[in-house]
């Protein structure tokens, strides 16, 4: 046969590149609406399909692993015995992706007491025996032994399952100095890590390979150990038996008996319904169109994505877009393309008719109109588009639905980012899009009217998808949110340049002068910033404790420093963490410093979708990262000042708000006649809890009482409060207990909450924000738990969310006709610029607003400050 004419087996590791493509993509950008994680999945089929594509394989085989358990482990009990748990998110996803493999007609196949590489080694050598082409495609290298003029390795680089280095014998050769069957004789001698096996000490691969070119053969090798000197020589006669034991682990089995022939293994054409069944279940839409090109089954009818075509755009006039506005009532797309922050081009659209056309002077006016109306309008991802048309001087009245914000109210864990994404999950259609990767695209996409006509058929989707209280959370709290925000985000807060550069300059010397005394106490320097110099400093030079093991060495992060300085306590240990906190420090206002713009102002940008809760965060600068209560942090805040033409900031924070929550919820009496009463909550807790008067509640009681109250909120066990308060485990159990016993009611209401959500699959906020929790009947323990922790908390921080959305959208309403105006909300707190002479108005207004948020069995009590910059102004 010629090589043209043979057939070629494409045999692949399964749970090898499934397992790095699990690590390749993020997986929280990969899971279903019922929570099923898929990126190894994905990562895997998209690695096969285009092995598929470029190498034409006539035969194909995919292999996986039972379990950790075979001959190996039989002989070695220790073999991959140091390997980390499978993590929660990877289990559950191998059985999934047999079934799109069996799906695709290709055969899987497995053997308990072997490993896939076996599997490979057999059928590879089986093939090339026939006289075949041969690829194998593994990431374990134990699979190098196989190369040979017939077999080639297709392994992954460390780009990851996307890049696959081709071995023939030549590169075995150029790469490691010998040929392919002599490398596990290299790997015996090294030690495998990640097999746990345990090579020579201080042999390395070159020295491996000068020894194996020497003597010829690791045989010769090991009858010459004698003859080599040194303390290497010395290592290696002391470590025979081990070398010897890697060599019999690490050499692939040929021969195992297998259910299949080889002709069994030739590619089929794929099983059409059963792929878009498995493909629908992972919501696999874009991955089911590139199989079925490549498998040659593209033209086949697919029931489940409708076909429909957006009209094509018309190109209208300013004056015939004051009559296509006006033709009717029904719910209009809107897209508005923005550039440079103001308007280029808009399109609109209803059921069969789109309209578009350049921004201009006569496009505004003819639309200043019906923009500024009830008319109800559409659009996906708003708040940009909402801003430029304020800067170009224009209202918008009428927002009636956001269909990017509904898909983060229907999956909060995983929503969808783009219009794209929601057109493909809730209409199984694809919104056309042009190639990023080509200079000049060939296809253009979209235009604005069809977009803005996918995103109004896609509100009527997502509409009917969303249930009526998740709706109502839509309508009457997120929509008149994102219109406060968009005002905010225009706004901008004044910030002191000088304020922040002489802060920054202090951090500076501060930082350095750290770093010397660090440098004193080891008597070097080091890189402070890089974990794998500090690896080597804390735990082999100064031998301390080891922290947690991680892939990269014993970690280095805070957390883990700070309990290592209560067990150690070594200078360099505070040092080092006080050099971090200055540098950290110095990064967040070095950030602040840089996003003050010409008008002296910072503008942040808030994300409504940021959250599962439905807290808001910002970013452009994060200013929810800046410290709280300390030295530090006051002296950030003191650089937010009042604004030119301007006579205060006003602050405003809710007083408790999550613990006011739970007596609500809870309905637990102690705790809402605590609050009722107007007493120190955690005093009079304090008292209950220890049985003494409240003016004998000492602080370190009301400390530990504090602590444990917000800690039961976030599931907080008996050990981690223990680690919290530096108590004993058993003293921080009674107290819980004391507590329980006093609040019965909101031990009740913990438990019957997790429960009803593993009932109902989601949390739901006393407004009717929900949060989907599939886990919680997860067999997966650490899934399950996690979930559970979760599901204590939702309801309780969701709910405060969502009353402090209300009132700053309340707020931002009722000073529309005031000079005074809303700068920021950050976690419990807003920040109000008042104009002169409006003061008394502006307090009368938040007080209301905020206190009047949400109707609790307790008040809300609202805390309120005044001052030339933040810090003055807090309460």
């Amino acid at each position: 046969m010629t090589d043209s004419t043979k057939p070629t087996l494409l045999v692949v590791d399964g749970h090898s590149l499934a397992f790095r493509a699990f690590f390749a993509l993020p997986v929280e950008n990969f899971s279903t609406q019922d929570g099923q994680h898929t990126n190894a999945i994905h990562g895997f089929l998209s690695m096969f399909i285009n092995l598929l594509r470029d190498e034409s394989p006539t035969h194909v085989a995919v292999a996986f692993d039972v379990s950790r358990e075979s001959f190996r482990t039989r002989e070695y009990a220790e073999y991959k015995g140091t390997r980390a748990e499978t993590p929660a998110e990877f289990k559950g996803q191998i059985p999934l992706l047999q079934e799109c493999l069996r799906a695709m007609n290709v055969t899987v196949l497995e053997k308990p007491g072997y490993e896939a590489d076996d599997i490979l080694a057999t059928l590879a050598t089986r093939a090339a025996g026939e006289g075949w082409n041969v690829l194998v495609c593994s990431g374990d290298r134990d699979t190098i032994q196989l190369v040979d003029d017939d077999i080639t390795l297709l392994y992954p680089s460390v780009q990851g399952v996307s890049k696959l280095k081709r071995y023939d014998p030549a590169a075995v050769v150029e790469k490691y100095g010998l040929p392919p069957e002599m490398y596990p004789d290299i790997a015996a001698l090294v030690g495998e890590t990640s097999d746990n096996l345990p090579g020579v000490p201080k042999v390395g691969e070159k020295t491996a390979v000068k020894w194996l070119t020497q003597f010829g053969s690791l045989d010769a090798l090991l009858e010459g150990a004698d003859t080599i000197k040194g303390v290497v020589g010395g290592n290696l006669r002391d470590h025979l038996d081990d070398v010897r034991r890697n060599r019999r682990l690490n050499r692939l089995l040929r021969d195992v008996e297998l259910p299949v022939e080889l002709d069994e293994l030739e590619r089929a054409g794929v099983d059409g319904q059963a792929l878009r069944d498995v493909f629908a279940r992972l919501e696999f839409r874009a991955l089911l169109s590139r199989v079925l090109q490549i498998t040659g089954d593209a033209g086949e009818p697919e029931a489940d994505e409708p076909s429909a075509q957006a009209p094509a755009p018309v190109e209208t006039s300013a004056e015939e877009l004051v009559g296509w506005l006006g033709g009717g009532d029904a719910e209009t797309g809107v897209t508005v393309v923005v550039e440079g922050g103001l308007p280029i081009r808009v399109g609109f659209a209803r059921a069969d008719a789109i309209a578009e056309a350049d921004w201009s002077d006569d496009v505004a006016e003819s639309v200043r109109a019906w923009l500024a109306s009830d008319a109800p309008k559409a659009f996906a991802d708003a708040k940009p588009q909402v801003k430029a048309l304020r800067r170009a001087g224009l209202d918008l009245g009428g927002v009636a639905f956001d269909v990017v914000l509904a898909g983060w109210l229907l999956r909060p864990s995983f929503p969808d980012k783009t219009l794209a994404d929601l057109v493909d999950t809730y209409l199984h259609e694809k919104l056309p899009e042009a190639d990023p990767s080509q200079l000049v695209p060939e296809n253009e996409g979209a235009t604005p009217g069809q977009r803005a006509w996918f995103t109004a058929r896609a509100a009527r989707a997502l509409r009917e998808a969303l249930p009526e209280s998740v709706l109502s959370v839509l309508v009457d709290i997120e929509l008149p949110t994102l219109l406060a925000l968009a005002d905010m985000e225009l706004a901008g807060v004044a910030v002191s340049h000088e304020s922040l550069s002489g802060f920054s300059a202090e951090l500076g010397a501060r930082a350095a002068q750290l770093a010397e005394q660090a440098y004193a106490t080891i008597g070097h320097e080091v890189n402070l910033g890089s974990p794998k110099q500090l690896q080597e400093v804390l735990f082999v030079e100064l031998d301390l404790p080891k922290t947690r093991k991680t892939k990269t060495g014993y970690t280095t992060d805070a957390g883990a420093l700070a309990e290592l300085q209560e067990k150690a306590d070594h200078p360099f240990l505070g040092l080092l963490l006080a050099h971090r906190e200055a540098t950290k420090l110095k990064q967040i206002i070095d950030g602040l410093d840089l996003a003050i713009g010409a008008d002296r102002r910072v503008h942040t940008t808030y994300v409504q979708t940021g959250s599962q809760t439905g807290r808001l965060s910002s970013t452009d600068p994060n200013l929810q990262n800046i410290p709280v209560r300390t030295e530090e942090s006051r002296r950030i805040r003191s650089a937010f000042i009042v604004g030119e033409g301007y006579e205060t900031l006003l602050t405003a924070d809710y007083s408790q708000i999550e613990m006011r929550i739970m007596a609500h919820l809870s309905g637990d009496p102690g705790l809402i006649e605590a609050f009722n009463a107007g007493e120190d909550l955690h005093r009079f807790v304090g008292a209950r809890v220890f049985g003494v008067d409240p003016s004998d509640v000492t602080a370190e009681m009301r400390t530990k009482v504090k602590a444990m109250s917000y800690g039961l909120v976030y599931g907080l066990s008996a050990f981690g409060l223990s680690k919290q308060l530096r108590i004993e485990q058993s003293e921080a159990k009674t107290l819980m207990l004391e507590y329980f016993a006093r609040f019965g009611a909101v031990r009740d209401y913990l438990r019957s909450s997790v429960e009803t959500a593993r009932v109902e699959g989601y949390t739901e906020t006393i407004f009717g924000r929900r949060r989907p929790f599939p886990d919680l009947t997860s067999p997966n323990r650490v899934l399950r738990e996690n979930a559970e922790r979760a599901a204590l908390n939702a309801p309780i921080q969701g709910s405060a969310a969502d009353i402090m959305k209300i009132a700053l959208f309340r707020v931002h309403q009722d000073l529309l006709g005031m000079r005074s105006r809303l700068l920021l909300q950050i976690h419990d707190e807003i920040v109000v610029e008042v104009a002169p002479g409006e003061w008394d108005d502006v307090e009368r207004i938040v007080r209301q607003r905020m206190a009047g948020a949400a109707e609790l069995t307790v008040p809300l009590d609202v805390q309120i400050g005044r001052g030339a910059d933040w810090n003055q102004a807090a309460h």
